[in-house]
């Protein structure tokens, strides 16, 4: 049995919280290692009017599991005040998070005041917007790599003098930063001394746990947020977030060695999809692109903003698959693609009469990139709720070949429908081989 990463392969929204949520039973504990409340998954399960949804933005799916010990790691921006009314909507609804629910004591505190710069911020871009989710991440990252964050271990550790630092180093950075996001010290204190009272019970030195449960055998599924070409090295710069949403970031946001990663296991989505500015080659204007919206349901959980829609592009799936280290696919919405007569896949891209295989580093050369596509036959067929390989389409069989082919991973999670019980598992795969005798648990969960 191994330790897995769970990880986005495009720009986001890929389904990474259902694929987690069903690989859950599988694992003794959840770690998310980077981002903070701009990310958002949904979890739906059962079948009909009794279908059970869960919107999660900070906390793990894995706490919709019990016995499932969840992990908010060193590698993230903590909004105290939506950590805790998260926790509130999951316990109205009868999930128990007592004694699951821990925060790494090295995790950074997310103040009003990085909202603040962070609106600010975006409002001062103007034409020029990056397209952030205007939750303060990107200026509480700044914060942490400048020096002036607050870890909530310190937070947690209160005291007058603490505070005091604490309130003279986020005014610091606040007058440093931008005109017009204000700080009121009482205020501060105030939420200070209140989100330390509430946090405290929570907190743990992460990476000391984590050592303790892997030497006692236990097992551990790092889930990422975002996606590979949201990453702030690995995506498309300056569109990107402000963490390391790749394989890479698990480690150093968990406090694990890289070495205690087995494998990582890529989250794809049938088609593209990116929220908010920067390039994106394939993206479709047209009826096809409204289509794959519509069916898709393509709106944010965190946002409700549209999401842009496109074809598959494997120049960007071929770069996450590399620096993400991707043996095993988890292929998600193909249900989407089933009333559509034929299919596109950019194989490459044309920038100036070159023709390029490589994502470039250099934004402009991106937007440049004219697709050039494969066609694929659709196969006009109701794929929802399928939950064995054989049963799908011969067509959808071939695009889904092709994908492994070209990645050289297995797609060993096919999701048919958003429900966690519409999915194809197979076990001949990297998922195999890692999972063990707990593949079971795996395929339990589908049939439940």
């Amino acid at each position: 049995m191994a330790n897995v990463a769970v990880v986005g392969m495009q720009w986001g929204d890929e389904g990474k919280g259902k694929i987690i949520d069903l690989l859950c039973p599988a694992f003794d504990a959840v770690v998310r290692f980077q981002g903070g409340n701009n990310a958002g998954h949904t979890v739906k399960f059962g079948s009909g009017e009794g279908d059970e949804h869960f919107a999660l933005h900070l906390i793990p799916s894995g706490i919709l599991h019990e016995g499932v010990a969840c992990y908010l790691g060193n590698g993230m921006v903590i909004n105290p005040d939506a950590f805790l009314a998260e926790v509130a909507q999951l316990e109205r609804r009868g999930i128990e998070t007592a004694g699951r629910l821990r925060l790494s004591d090295r995790a950074h505190a997310l103040t009003p005041v990085h909202v603040a710069l962070d609106i600010v911020r975006e409002e001062a871009r103007g034409a020029n917007r990056i397209g952030t989710t205007a939750k303060g991440i990107g200026p509480a990252y700044e914060s942490k790599i400048g020096r002036t964050g607050i870890r909530l271990a310190e937070l947690v550790a209160g005291g007058e003098a603490m505070m005091n630092r604490q309130i003279v180093r986020v005014a610091d950075f606040e007058r440093a930063a931008a005109d017009g996001a204000e700080l009121d010290p009482e205020a501060a204190a105030e939420d200070f001394t209140r989100w330390a009272e509430r946090l405290s019970p929570y907190l743990c030195d992460l990476s000391v746990e984590l050592d303790d449960l892997m030497r006692s055998g236990g097992t551990i599924l790092f889930e990422g947020a975002q996606g590979a070409l949201l990453d702030v090295d690995h995506g498309t710069y300056p569109y990107v977030t402000s963490s390391n949403s790749t394989t890479g970031g698990a480690a150093t946001g968990s406090g694990v060695p890289p070495t205690a990663i087995d494998g990582a296991i890529g989250v794809v989505k049938a088609y593209t999809t990116r929220v908010g500015e920067g390039p994106m080659p394939t993206e479709l204007f047209d009826d096809v692109g409204s289509h794959l919206r519509d069916r898709g349901h393509e709106f944010g959980t965190t946002t409700g903003r549209p999401r842009r829609c496109g074809w598959l592009d494997l120049v960007v799936l071929r770069h996450a698959s590399r620096v993400n280290g991707a043996r095993c696919l988890a292929l998600t919405k193909i249900d989407v693609l089933d009333e559509l007569e034929e299919l596109q896949v950019c194989v490459a891209y044309r920038i100036g009469g070159e023709v390029v295989h490589n994502l470039p580093a250099v934004t402009d050369r991106l937007e440049a990139a004219e697709p050039i596509y494969r066609s694929f036959p659709g196969w006009k067929q109701d794929t929802r709720g399928v939950l064995e390989r054989r049963d799908l389409p011969q067509a959808a069989l071939d695009y889904i070949d092709f994908l492994e082919q070209e990645l050289e991973a297995s797609a060993d999670l096919i999701s048919s429908g958003p429900r966690r019980e519409e999915t194809v598992v197979s076990g001949g795969g990297a998922l195999g081989e890692w999972l063990g005798d707990r593949l079971g648990a795996v395929q339990a969960a589908v049939g439940d």
